[in-house]
């Protein structure tokens, strides 16, 4: 029983800090520039390409169920009853401008339920498709929980609508105890949240039903497993359901840090917590920003590889000779014939992504126009967010086509893909012309963003429906102008990055490569490795000078 124990908790290391690892922010509105409230979010997954979910609104009969399959695996968990009305859903935003996001944190092994029927996504999308608000998706949520059992690991969800924004976590029973223990807090007004892959809820209050909701149980089951007594002092969901541990703290709060850091630079967030400094604090759940935020602020701190950091993911020799941030997989690592284990940063940033948005609700518009789903596939940092509105009839069919096993140029997914991974290869030089092109592209969505929204109203006073069909057009438009671009961009990095040159393709018919080399620190380090192989001089004759091997302390035998 411990080998199967121990099994089973070294798969859901592997699988919760080396696949399943997003990043969420949650902005109030009371922190945001216009008073949108806004929640960010970043499915990370290493083999996964997800289409860009839609769900129609419709009505169903007495008699309807809705056959609910595990999200990651695709595997079949049951059936549950389904409602008289479903709401419209694109992504993880509804018609109603509510809006889910997630970051899995695993927790205690033991308890997760193989027998449950709802996993962490399909309570996502079941809950868009029945909630107005998002203190009703908290209770379509826990309710589903409650009544067909929980599947998945802990998790945390982002769950916002146009007014509030709330962090939920929850993590199951294990076999034989159906339901699950959670927790739920608003975010006060005028801060903001974030969480990546790690249990952030400590002390909640208990009396306070308009600010905290919770199950029932959440601390007598504690108690009743022997992982907290009321002598261990204030109870700590995250503490005592989702233990820390360096590789949490390394991998998931140092994400966390990252966006502290950076939208409250004034409150001079250490870094010992993250680093696994013995005794050091946590870091707080909610902070107040220096300055109130805009969507493109949000989207900033997504495109984050620890810049400017003793972290930054573009330094040193990992980094190889260009500059590249990406650290390929595993995430922990050993070398051969030592026994300690070593781990790379996890930034919020990676290649990894398989797509990530920025919901923006606001309250103040029309439902139809007010929820804009900012949305984007693979890696942040050299994607491009379009604007996709909630209400819109259709969605862009290039985040609909391809998989990871289907290759399509038809497809966003590969067009950005293909982007990004011949840029790691001179990442340096590449990035800066991709630089360009995405900020070209983002600058007019945001130029445009308020006469779109003056048309959209204009015509929503003559009907809905004309509204509806402009900004699906626009939304739809958008993308494939993006697509078309971002594929251009693709072909004029194939020929100015030729074979490794740097090729100014406007000039004597492409013929001018530059070899660029690979800078002075890189250079100095394979001098090191391998002093004296690459001097250019004379050398003595072989027969009368035993030559060393260009691999030091091997002699040469040819």
């Amino acid at each position: 029983m411990k080998v199967l124990l121990f099994l089973l908790q070294v798969y859901l290391i592997l699988t919760n800090y080396q696949i399943f690892a997003c990043t969420n922010i949650l902005v109030t509105k009371g922190a945001s520039v216009d008073g949108s409230v806004m929640i960010s979010y970043n499915a990370d997954a290493g083999g996964f390409m997800e289409p860009l979910y839609f769900s129609p609104a419709r009505s169903w009969g007495e008699n309807d169920s809705i056959e609910i399959y595990d999200w990651d695996t695709h595997k079949y968990l049951g059936k549950i009853k389904q409602v008289p009305q479903t709401f419209q859903v694109v992504g993880l935003i509804n018609e109603y401008q509510v809006s889910i996001g997630e970051t899995t944190f695993g927790g205690r092994p033991e308890l997760r339920d193989t027998t449950g029927i709802m996993d962490y996504g399909s309570l996502m999308f079941v809950a868009l498709q029945r909630a107005k608000t998002a203190r009703e998706a908290i209770k379509v949520m826990t309710s589903l929980v409650a009544e067909y059992g929980y599947y998945s690991t802990g998790e945390s969800f982002s769950i916002a609508d146009p007014n509030e924004v709330w962090i939920m976590e929850m993590i199951g029973k294990g076999v034989g105890n159906k339901g699950a223990v959670w927790v739920a807090l608003r975010i006060p007004d005028g801060y903001i949240c974030a969480h990546a892959n790690k249990a952030r809820i400590r002390e909640f209050p208990l009396n306070d039903p308009q600010n905290c909701m919770y199950a029932p149980d959440v601390i007598d089951f504690a108690i009743k497993k022997g992982y907290y007594k009321l002598n261990d002092g204030p109870f700590s969901f995250s503490d005592v359901y989702d233990p820390p541990t360096p590789a949490s703290l390394m991998f998931c709060e140092g994400r966390v840090w990252s966006i502290f850091r950076r939208a409250a630079p004034s409150q001079n967030f250490s870094d010992n917590y993250w680093r696994a400094v013995k005794g050091s604090k946590p870091y707080p759940l909610w902070i107040k920003p220096d300055k109130k935020l805009s969507v493109r602020d949000v989207i900033a701190l997504m495109r984050d590889y620890f810049d400017g950091t003793p972290y930054d993911l573009r330094k040193g020799l990992a980094a190889e000779p260009y500059g590249c941030p990406v650290r390929w997989k595993p995430l922990v690592w050993k070398v051969e014939g030592d026994t300690t284990e070593y781990a790379w940063e996890r930034p919020i940033s990676t290649q990894q992504t398989a797509f990530t948005f920025v919901s923006q609700l606001r309250s103040w518009l029309p439902r139809q126009i007010g929820g804009v789903h900012w949305y984007g596939v693979d890696d942040t940092y050299s994607n491009v967010y379009i604007p996709i509105y909630c209400s819109i009839k259709t969605p862009p069919e290039c985040f609909r086509v391809g998989s990871i096993s289907n290759f399509t140029l038809e497809s966003a997914f590969w067009i950005f893909n293909l982007v990004s991974n011949w840029a790691y290869t001179k990442y340096s030089y590449m990035y800066e012309d991709i630089r360009k092109v995405q900020k070209e592209l983002e600058d007019k969505f945001f130029d445009y963003q308020s006469a779109i929204e003056k048309v959209a109203l204009e015509l929503n006073k003559e009907s809905t429906e004309k509204a509806v069909n402009f900004l699906t057009d626009y939304s739809i438009s958008q993308s494939m102008l993006v697509m078309r671009r971002w594929r251009e961009l693709w072909e004029f990095l194939v020929m100015k990055y030729n074979d490794g040159y740097v090729n100014d393709v406007t000039k004597n018919f492409g013929r001018t490569p530059k070899g660029v080399g690979y800078g002075n620190h890189f250079f100095k380090m394979l001098l090191k490795e391998r002093p004296g192989y690459y001097d250019v001089k004379w050398r003595e004759h072989p027969e009368t000078h035993q030559r060393e091997s260009p691999l030091k302390g091997a002699p040469d035998t040819q």
